[in-house]
């Protein structure tokens, strides 16, 4: 039993020297193994073959002897045919055989060699490349941390030395009024604080507002600041609304001229003789001739922040200037300016459900051109009824109905002689595209959720009513007039 190699394959120089692989421990059998003399006779391919060397000459035969000897010793093919004998196999034969095989074998372990030697080699590649890879990622990484590090230690240096510089520390003495414009930027907000002498610079303010996000919600308006703040307070009191002073006049949709006026009074704390003086100047508030010298429905509805240097003329100048402007972006000619803030005035005055304006605006229309049908051209409306009463709201009752006056559609025909409000936008674009319709009459059968029912005949109408008289018999306060 002989004792396997410690390592399994052979080596080059066992694989290229054509010897076969004989362990140490193994028997020596001369009849099945050729001793090295004999192999050695025997070349491999493209050696040249060398004669062993051998003390005794009597035992190499003659070229000839040995050629007949060996023929002589085989046997002839009618023996082994007839006898069925195995043919002998001379010993040259085994030794060509034996190196082939020799030969086969070491060819086919160098190429498994070669195979495991390419694998190992793909596999450090694929190491040495990941680990390239990685040291690279590792290196970015490291960069990053440190290229932050030193923004961060540059930044809180350079703002520590320059906050000590251009910001005052303190939150500030003494009382300043400082108004803020509408659509004021960060920077602009600063520039107006550095006047008024709140705050030390510009870019002290920008900085602290760029990183407040609240920052953007400032309204805008009069505030009452301190002097000296830092930029962090001042920002803190603009935020804060207890420190705005209540500086804005507000219109809104449907509003009469008589609650603007009261409100410019308030806010500004001028007289009201100060305040009709300047409604009186129809040329310094820039009120256009088609007007016919009455504001009413030329105030544009929307918040005016009043400043320190503001009069009622040139507050109620902005209001009447926004108006044309407005009317001139929505196509509307000079000539039938009047008209439609007339009409989109009482639009306004009697519905403010959006999808209702432009139906109610169509009704307008043909009750104006029903001048022989049943309506008789009068427009009947509660709103023009009430304003010329001087109420703004409710149900107008039969005293209301039975007073004569210019806005009593119900005994005029025709529009009223001016708006009898504030007209919004809606309102007005309403106006200029009514909705298709043949109805001459509508009526809100409930005040809590403004559902509206229109009716094209007299005999519609009257069902219709008996609904709104049930709401107001249960809903008796809702529907009186104030």
């Amino acid at each position: 039993m002989s004792t396997p190699p410690p390592y399994p394959f052979r080596s080059r120089r066992e694989i290229h020297s054509g010897e076969p692989k004989v362990y140490s421990d193994a028997p020596r059998d001369n009849s099945s193994v050729e001793s090295p003399k004999d192999s050695a006779s025997t070349p491999l391919h493209g050696t040249p073959a060398v004669a062993p060397a051998s003390a005794d000459t009597e035992a190499v035969p003659a070229r000839g002897a040995s050629r007949r000897q060996r023929s002589a010793s085989l046997p002839s093919f009618d023996e082994v045919t007839d006898s069925g004998a195995a043919p002998r196999v001379s010993a040259s034969t085994a030794r060509a055989s034996s190196v082939a095989t020799v030969v086969e074998t070491a060819s086919e372990t160098t190429g498994m060699r070669s195979r495991r030697l390419a694998s190992e080699r793909r596999a450090a590649r694929k190491r040495k490349r990941r680990r390239r890879i990685r040291s690279f990622f590792i290196i970015v990484l490291v960069l990053g941390l440190v290229a932050g590090a030193s923004y961060v230690a540059y930044d809180q240096l350079f703002n520590s030395s320059t906050t000590s510089s251009d910001d005052y520390p303190g939150p500030g003495s003494g009382s300043v009024e400082v108004t803020i414009d509408e659509e004021a930027s960060g920077r602009a907000i600063g520039q107006t604080l550095v006047e008024a002498g709140v705050v030390k610079s510009v870019g002290a303010f920008v900085r602290q507002f760029e990183k407040t996000s609240a920052a953007m919600s400032i309204r805008p308006g009069t505030y009452r600041l301190k002097q000296q703040m830092s930029a962090s307070a001042a920002l803190a009191a603009l935020l804060d609304e207890t420190n705005r002073v209540d500086s804005t006049v507000t219109i809104g949709s449907g509003q009469k001229l008589s609650e603007v006026k009261q409100r410019i009074i308030d806010i500004m704390g001028v007289s009201e003789a100060d305040v009709d003086a300047a409604f009186a100047d129809t040329e310094a508030i820039g009120l256009p001739s088609e007007a016919g010298g009455n504001a009413e429905g030329w105030l544009l509805p929307g918040s005016y922040e009043v400043g320190e240097t503001d009069t009622p003329t040139t507050l109620i100048a902005r209001m009447v200037k926004g108006t044309i402007d407005e009317l001139d972006r929505l196509g509307v000619a000079p000539a039938d300016r009047e008209t439609v803030l007339i009409k989109a005035s009482i639009v306004d005055g009697e519905m403010n459900i959006d999808r209702y304006m432009p139906m109610v605006a169509r009704v307008i229309d043909n009750r104006l051109a029903d001048t022989n049908g049943e309506t008789k051209g009068m427009l009947g409306m509660d709103s023009t009824v009430l304003y010329g009463v001087g109420k703004t709201s409710g149900v107008p009752d039969q005293a209301d109905l039975d007073n004569d006056n210019p806005y009593n559609t119900r005994l005029h025909p025709g529009l009223p002689p001016t708006p009898i409000g504030q007209p919004s936008e809606k309102a007005i674009k309403a106006v200029l595209n009514p909705a298709d319709g043949t109805w001459l009459y509508f009526v809100t059968v409930n005040l809590d959720t403004g559902e509206t029912l229109f009716a094209s005949t007299l005999e519609e109408q009257e069902k219709n009513r008996e609904k709104f008289k049930a709401y107001c018999a249960a809903n008796p306060k809702v529907c009186t007039a104030s």
